[in-house]
């Protein structure tokens, strides 16, 4: 069994949750084991190797790094710009990219997904959706169950836009809503009505999407129990299929912009957990399914029935019952997962296009995945999406970690079974500093990979 009943969880916990997590850090500095210059005739070879079995699967991710403003709260990597030469430029590049990896692939592999992500891929205009959608199509096979999925601004769209896309093949949409309250989203610059979030909801089901989700921040400034909940509330009455509630972490590192948010309007971390736990028990008691980390599915949704039947998967993308052999990452600072690699493209757009104008796969960062990590990496995976850790699993690759986890048993955070320890109702609070703080964990933030191994 996947899915855990909500459960009360005392203040006093809530407060030791949070006293203890999360205790790893998102730097930008890369760890000892990344091969800081990693060679694009490497690269090459990583892809050519896959040419050798054709019938193994592939996930797209596309990163469209262009939004019309930038948001506080953001650590994406983006750039603002109004300059649709400058996106049509970068179309070229996708297009050349894409062309260089197919020439190392040889051969055609079927994709299982696609994923156009950002910034704001809903930011390009119609001519450019489609041109995007045309280069993919020509460049990999793309078939009829290909799970097709878009992030969407929904200030940015309409429903032309929508009925495009959906014709263009795409099938799943999630916008950003974030929150609702005016005095929070002032707070993060991201100004967007609850009429302009029905209106586009109700387009996108018009129009016939299969699955509709909506992107929620806990964590924010001037958000408070009261306001998160009448978000909360208010989404509950829409009953999109999917939502992902995410923490809000100041990271000002990643962007100056970020000062303009006051630090001391921010919750404390019992706050953000008490959010966080309104959040589950809400959405619980509406008939959502408690995904993972921090997503929620209608019970009859594809991802609820795949934690349910222990097939449920995680990577770039998001939560997933697909299972796929490889993931190619396209676009500056877009990530993959490929012939043994995990790897990362040149951020800077510019550094980007210069390579592949050189005809240079313009990998920039990557670490060689060994059999060990690549246990580590699915036993921590497993147990995020399956809520336990066989032992079986751990062995012989995160033996101390299942030491240490077990040690939370005295905190109520895991249950300890004759084969196995089980996250406890009230560990899911904590899942993600009980898994980030084993070695070998990749954080999938979309933007780039943190890779350690003593956290």
């Amino acid at each position: 069994m996947s899915n855990f009943a909500p459960t009360e969880v005392s203040p006093q916990q809530l407060a030791r949750i949070a006293e203890l997590g999360p205790r790893y850090a998102q730097s930008a500095s890369m760890p000892a084991d990344w091969i800081d210059k990693l060679d694009s005739a490497e690269y090459a070879k990583a892809l050519s190797s896959i040419a050798q079995h054709p019938d193994e699967t592939l996930s797209l991710y596309i990163h469209i790094p262009f939004c019309p403003g930038r948001c506080l709260y953001c650590a994406c990597n983006t750039t603002v710009t109004h300059d649709t030469l400058w996106i049509d430029r970068y179309l070229d590049g996708l297009d050349r990219e894409m062309a260089l990896a197919a020439e190392q692939l040889h051969t055609d592999h079927d994709v299982l997904q696609l994923h156009l992500a950002g910034g704001t891929p809903n930011y390009l205009n119609d001519a450019q959706l489609t041109r995007l959608t045309e280069i993919i199509e020509r460049r990999f096979r793309i078939i009829p169950d290909t799970d097709l999925s878009i992030e969407c601004d929904p200030r940015r769209a309409s429903a032309g836009q929508l009925d495009l896309l959906h014709a263009l093949g795409y099938r799943r949409v999630t916008f950003g809503v974030q929150d609702l309250n005016p005095k929070v989203q002032r707070a993060i610059g991201r100004l967007q009505s609850i009429d302009l979030i029905r209106d586009v909801y109700a387009m996108a089901r018009e129009t016939g999407f299969d699955a509709i989700g909506f992107d929620l921040i806990y964590g924010l400034p001037e958000q408070t129990e009261a306001s998160f909940q009448d978000t909360l509330d208010a989404i509950v009455e829409l009953a999109p299929d999917r939502i992902a509630c995410f923490g809000y972490a100041r990271t000002t590192a990643r962007g100056t912009h970020q000062y303009a948010i006051d630090a001391h309007r921010l919750p404390s971390a019992t706050e953000r957990q008490v959010l966080f736990h309104r959040a589950v028990n809400t959405l619980t008691a509406a008939g959502y399914a408690w995904i993972g980390l921090d997503a929620f599915a209608l019970d009859t949704d594809e991802l609820a029935i795949a934690q349910e039947e222990g097939r449920l998967r995680r990577n770039c993308i998001g939560y997933t019952g697909i299972e796929t052999d490889h993931m190619l990452g396209f676009g500056s600072a877009a990530i993959g997962d490929v012939g043994g690699f995990c790897v990362q493209n040149e951020v800077d757009i510019n550094t980007w296009t210069a390579r592949v104008e050189r005809g240079e796969l313009p990998v920039a960062h990557g670490h060689r995945v060994s059999d060990r990590d690549r246990r580590r990496r699915d036993a921590i995976e497993h147990m995020i999406c399956n809520l336990e850790l066989p032992a079986e699993i751990a062995a012989g690759c995160l033996d101390d970690e299942y030491a240490r986890l077990a040690s939370y048993a005295a905190d109520g955070l895991v249950q300890i079974e004759p084969d196995r320890l089980r996250i406890t109702p009230s560990g899911r609070y904590f899942l993600r500093t009980l898994c980030s703080e084993h070695g070998a964990y990749f954080e999938w933030d979309r933007s780039r990979w943190h890779f350690s191994r003593s956290l």
